[in-house]
């Protein structure tokens, strides 16, 4: 701490920006009301920082309950001030400083009390800055900080100071984004969690260095994200969804040359949101569009397409001058999954500032793209990370090979080393993906599956040049399991692995359906751990599953790696006395994808073909043996639509029927049945349905023994 020597010396140091009691003299002007506000932290959701702005007595910012806290609003631009009043609730400060700061950094305090008595306080004050902030560092009680209102007075600046705002700047192969006038290399991940969670994970996103965040869509739920971007020193890339919207294979339909409604909408849209937040600290910069021009191509066709893809771009540069008409101190770019789309946007889209581009296995070739285009704007990764589903080869049961975490991990590297060597072009990029989903796409790119940190996270960390991690997560080297597995029968994964700081392991299972049923959703199974190898008995359901390992090191951090097993019929011994049998049926599904489906195909040996009913309720399916015959087994394949109730019975004459099992529990897969009964006829008799769809067999078998 400086004692100032006289009060001449105080207003050198401070240039103007001390106390002076009394001195207005110009009408005040309430410049804070409805601005951006952030807060050190807030009590909850119901007391958020910009309560204390909103000119509403009856809403409060209130903190957390310890010191010191602090309170700070963003003016929008170098303002002259001349008052601050404080209306504070019972949780008041007894110690305080109000400051300014012309960067949001480097604070100056204009004025300090430490008896603070609570109620409506005020104080003239003579100084200038863009954020203005009370900073408490004693509290009245036990309590937090709580204030009624943060009301800030004086004259307006003009406008941002000369090198403010976000900017490209530069010339073609030597460009450069700036903010405030310095240099920005966007370091940025894809937000995953809610926004109104945001202020929880910003921490252990400034200690991996991350500067920018990047979302989709723009809205009210949008604000807690800003506001906790903004006090941690973050950005935001704020996306606007346009249809079809995600590329190949989601995303609805919109003509864009005739459908003039869903533009005027969208373009209403647009303007509202940049309007509420332009003057927010935590934007970097607007995302009009998200993989669209690609997209298109799941609506249109041949020269329709062409003309689709032009009237999208055109609209987008549409999009981009309203946007520039509402603010000029934030870039435009808009994002696809193809740089051949950047052709579109030359020709069409002069108002963006750049370009931007998703890319995972071929994000090495942008720069190769960019320089054959020709293109004369700079650009970003807007996704980036490990090779995708959709670009890496089959593996032995046909599906997608999921790359390994040590592959993922040195994916995210080579991803950033080629995004970041394209100087004076690229500006950065914001890998893909910061969420805490645990499923199938999480798994495959969430740098913190379930919360847990993985391999990639740290990869990510260090080419961000962040914090230095004393403990990281064990590294799983091997995986080995069969390529096949009879429905619920054991199945052994032999695995490898270490843990770099010598922490326990801790080993989990889990399998997903999706390549069955399309389900994300990973199922957690008992595993017994034997050394290195873990036990696990298979799914009863036929297909290709995907079988998942987690190591835990109960630090934080996890490794998890994944390989397919094709479930398939266990085999009974014995001899199938129904296969090729005559076989009836009481419906059997005559249209449809891959229709017919007929009784016949549940007893032609071929796991692969199926009978399938109409959807009602009961159905039978019938196989003739051709005289009396014992059997002492029953198995029944059952496709997705699966039987809840049903019976096994047999007849000697095809009309007087006998039940020899039932069951109203089943839950579809195998079912495997050890009966001793005879009839030259079985039937199975279904009376109730396990889903909305009918019935479906792969396969009935009777065994002999």
């Amino acid at each position: 701490m400086y004692r100032l020597r006289s009060a001449g010396a105080a207003v050198a140091l401070l240039l103007g920006l001390a106390l002076v009691p009394g001195t207005a003299t110009a009408a005040p002007v309430l410049l804070s009301q409805g601005k951006p506000a952030t807060a050190s932290s807030t009590e909850g959701a119901g007391t958020p920082a910009s309560a204390a702005v909103d000119g509403d007595a009856g809403t409060r910012w209130a903190s957390a309950w310890s010191d010191p806290q602090w309170l700070r609003v963003d003016l929008g631009a170098t303002s002259t001030l001349s008052r601050v009043e404080l209306d504070w609730e019972g949780a008041y400060a007894t110690s305080f400083q109000l400051q300014v700061s012309g960067d949001g950094n480097a604070w100056t305090t204009v004025h300090t009390t430490a008896n603070g008595t609570g109620g409506r306080q005020g104080f003239d004050v003579t100084g200038s800055g863009r954020y203005v902030r009370v900073h408490g560092t004693q509290r009245a009680n036990g309590y937090g900080y709580s204030l009624w209102e943060f009301r800030v007075y004086g004259t307006q600046g003009t406008g941002p100071q000369p090198g403010g705002g976000v900017r490209v700047t530069g010339s073609q192969g030597n460009w450069q984004l700036t903010v405030d006038g310095q240099p920005w290399t966007v370091k940025g991940l894809t937000w995953g969690p809610p926004a109104a969670d945001a202020a929880r994970y910003m921490p252990e996103l400034r200690s991996m260095g991350v500067n920018t965040l990047r979302t989709w869509g723009t809205d009210a739920s949008t604000r807690p994200l800003l506001d906790a971007a903004a006090a941690n020193g973050l950005r935001v890339m704020n996306g606007f969804w346009l249809q079809p919207g995600g590329g190949p294979g989601s995303g609805g339909c919109v003509n864009y040359l005739t459908d003039t409604a869903y533009k005027t909408d969208m373009l209403a849209t647009i303007r509202q949101w940049v309007t509420t937040y332009k003057d927010h600290p935590g934007v970097l910069m607007w995302n009009v569009g998200n993989e669209s021009i690609l997209g298109l191509q799941n609506c249109y066709s041949g020269t329709e397409l062409e003309n689709q893809r032009v009237a999208y771009a055109r609209y987008v540069n549409e999009a981009a001058l309203a946007i520039k008409a509402i603010d000029t101190n934030h870039p435009v770019t808009n994002t696809d999954a193809w740089t051949g789309a950047w052709a579109y946007l030359k020709a069409h889209t002069p108002a963006l500032d750049l370009y931007s581009v998703n890319s995972y296995g071929n994000v090495c070739k942008v720069r190769d793209d960019w320089v054959a285009g020709g293109y004369t704007k700079p650009y970003l990764l807007t996704e980036a990370g490990p090779a995708g589903e959709w670009e890496v080869p089959n593996d032995v049961n046909g599906v997608p090979s999921e790359p390994t975490d040590v592959q993922k991990r040195d994916g995210y590297t080579q991803a950033w080393n080629c995004i970041t060597g394209h100087r004076g072009v690229s500006f950065g990029g914001t890998l893909f993906h910061y969420g805490t989903e645990y499923d199938f796409g999480a798994v495959w790119f969430n740098l913190t599956p379930a919360g847990k940190k993985r391999l990639s996270f740290y990869a990510v960390q260090r080419a961000f040049g962040g914090a230095t991690p004393a403990n990281t997560p064990p590294v799983i080297s091997a995986m080995n399991l069969p390529t096949s597995v009879p429905a619920g029968a054991r199945l052994d994964v032999d695995v490898a692995a270490s843990d770099p700081n010598g922490d326990p392991i801790t080993w989990s299972a889990a399998f997903n359906s999706k390549y069955i049923d399309n389900s994300g959703g990973l199922a957690a199974i008992p595993v017994q751990v034997n050394g290195n190898r873990l036990t696990v008995t298979a799914p009863d359901r036929l297909g290709v599953w995907k079988v998942y390992v987690t190591a835990e090191d109960g630090r934080g951090n996890i490794g998890i790696e994944t390989r397919s097993v094709r479930v398939v019929a266990p085999r009974p011994t014995g001899v199938n006395v129904a296969q090729g049998r005559p076989t009836t049926a009481s419906s059997y599904q005559q249209v449809g994808d891959g229709a017919p489906f007929p009784p016949g195909n549940a007893t032609d040996g071929n796991a692969v073909t199926r009978w399938a009913t109409d959807w009602s309720d009961p159905q039978w399916l019938r196989v003739d043996l051709g005289a009396v015959t014992t059997f002492q087994h029953v198995q029944l394949v059952w496709e997705g639509a699966f039987g809840r109730a049903y019976e096994i019975q047999v007849s000697d004459d095809g009309n007087t029927w006998r039940t020899v099992h039932g069951t109203t529990t089943g839950n579809g897969g195998v079912d495997s049945i050890d009966v001793t009964a005879s009839g030259r006829y079985v039937r199975l008799h279904a009376t109730q349905r396990g889903t909305g769809w009918g019935y479906s067999l792969h396969e009935f078998g009777v065994y002999r023994r």
